[in-house]
């Protein structure tokens, strides 16, 4: 159920399309009631939906993802209206959405279902086990540039974990929200998915609100204040807050895979992703060859008409960021590729810049606009340390022939995720989870880590027989005391040596 199911409030949004600022819909503008009475449907909803168990959840939500999936196109059509990102990228995101939610369905009961674990010795008489329970509503807070693969990170894996999903969308892309909605509304027809549209003040009531768990994808400094309001009422956050990801090319690298994979996560949704590439770090001897290959591919990319490559800025903002990034890179660097006259309005042509300082905005800082600097390093070891060198954490790629040496960058890199030899390799597995570290974040989705996110935990221990040792009375008896006391050694006393 949606908003647009409720009487219009005086208060609506305009979404507009990036490409020609032509309207695409109008949406209204939910406040604190109605997203309290959102959530109060959600909590009637998550009872019902709780008690259904694994099989029957499974069921619904593959036929949700069937209503989806014979209806592809036309989600396509919106997600590219409102974001401006061409219609072939909108219906990638589309399939790599639905493998996610799928995997989540039918994995649930696998990962959650209640399992035995060891008592040990001593307490040899308990019967334990851990299961995990949905928390009840969990409410979604989605970022505009992948609008529906992005927030269904996390709705598909809190509706597989047995919870109801109150969805706050961008106020930027609504359409993709109302219209999963909608979707939900007539495979299962109960109010456990609700869609409430609105802008930053609609975010506020929602996290204000009676909520179990909040899930946000944003910047760092908003994360920040959703935690500061989270925690009035000590409600857990899972976080995506975007990266500065980098790709270290090692000397023995296939230069043409890398270039390749550069421009992609550079350049691919007009370097509007989280985890793409903004940093390269090649080893000295083969940069410039790399730079060249990166340079001759970007600059065959179309950025406007019917077959263009990638769209606008979807954040009118934007733009000025990447300028902003742009000038400050150009005071030290040198550009291979365009520069700032590149970016005419909210269209930017790619930019690649090399031999930029690493205190540059443009190193430091999150731009989420086509622009790569390529800087070059000694060695492998050093690439790590750059890439490490920012306060973001999310993801980073590496490209070498040499499979114990990526190996052991990725188990020094600082991330979340590590891609080897591709760039965002890990999007389209479901069972890999995502999320990041110091500044990127925090907490997983995807995954069996993904499904646990959404659950709290409950340890179960039974006893099944008196105790060899009667210890938790007032009345210890002497004898098992001495007992006891003489096991301690004995159990933990001992150690293997080291090797």
């Amino acid at each position: 159920m949606t908003l647009m199911d409720q009487p219009i409030r005086s208060a609506q949004l305009t979404t507009r399309n990036p490409i020609d600022g032509e309207a695409v819909a109008t949406y209204p503008v939910a406040g604190p009631p109605e997203v309290a009475a959102a959530i109060a449907r959600a909590r009637s909803g998550a009872d019902w939906w709780r008690d259904l168990g694994f099989g029957a959840r499974r069921a619904h939500l593959l036929a949700w993802k069937s209503a989806i999936a014979l209806r592809a196109d036309e989600l396509a059509d919106v997600i590219s209206a409102e974001t401006g990102k061409p219609h072939g990228d909108a219906v990638l995101e589309v399939m790599l959405t639905l493998g996610h939610l799928d995997w989540a369905a039918k994995n649930a009961e696998h990962v959650l279902r209640r399992r035995k674990v060891k008592s040990g010795l001593v307490n040899y008489n308990q019967h334990a086990t851990v299961g995990y329970e949905p928390y009840g509503v969990v409410g979604v807070i989605g970022p505009w540039n992948y609008p529906f693969y992005t927030p269904m990170g996390s709705i598909s894996y809190a509706l597989a974990a047995g919870n109801a999903v109150v969805f706050k969308p961008s106020e930027l892309t609504p359409g993709a929200a109302v219209w999963i909605a909608e979707r939900w509304d007539e495979a299962v027809g109960h109010d456990v998915l609700i869609a409430v549209t609105g802008d930053r003040e609609t975010g506020a009531a929602l996290v204000a609100a009676d909520i179990d768990k909040i899930a946000f994808t944003g910047s760092t400094a908003t994360a920040k204040k959703v935690m500061a309001a989270a925690a009035e009422r000590l409600v857990p956050i899972v976080a995506e807050c975007g990266g500065k990801d980098a790709v270290l090319v090692a000397a023995d690298a296939d230069l043409d895979a890398a270039a390749d994979f550069v421009v992609f996560g550079g350049m691919g949704n007009a370097g509007q992703t989280c985890a793409g590439v903004e940093r390269v770090y090649a080893v000295d001897s083969i940069k410039d060859a790399l730079v060249a290959k990166v340079v001759e591919r970007a600059q065959r990319l179309r950025t406007g008409g019917d077959d263009a490559q990638y769209g606008p800025m979807t954040l009118p903002a934007q733009a000025d960021v990447v300028r902003a990034h742009v000038d400050d890179a150009l005071r030290t660097g040198t550009a291979a590729l365009g520069g700032p006259e590149s970016i005419q309005g909210r269209t930017i042509a790619p930019i690649v810049i090399t031999d930029v300082d690493e205190s540059s905005d443009a190193v430091q800082h999150e731009t989420f606009g086509p622009l790569v600097v390529i800087n070059p390093v000694a060695s492998l070891d050093e690439a790590v340390a750059r890439a490490n060198a920012t306060s973001y954490g999310l993801t980073a790629a590496i490209f070498t022939r040499d499979t114990r040496a990526a190996d052991r960058a990725a188990g020094r890199l600082r991330t979340g995720v590590v891609s080897i030899n591709s760039v965002l390799g890990f999007a389209g597995v479901a069972a890999l989870p995502f999320g990041g570290v110091k500044d990127s974040g925090f907490g997983r989705i995807h995954g069996a880590d993904g499904l646990r996110e959404f659950c709290t935990v409950k340890s179960i221990a039974r006893q099944t027989r008196k105790p060899m040792l009667n210890l938790l009375t007032m009345d210890r008896t002497e004898k098992d005391m001495h007992t006891a006391a003489k096991m301690i050694p004995m159990l933990h006393g001992r150690s293997k040596p080291q090797r």
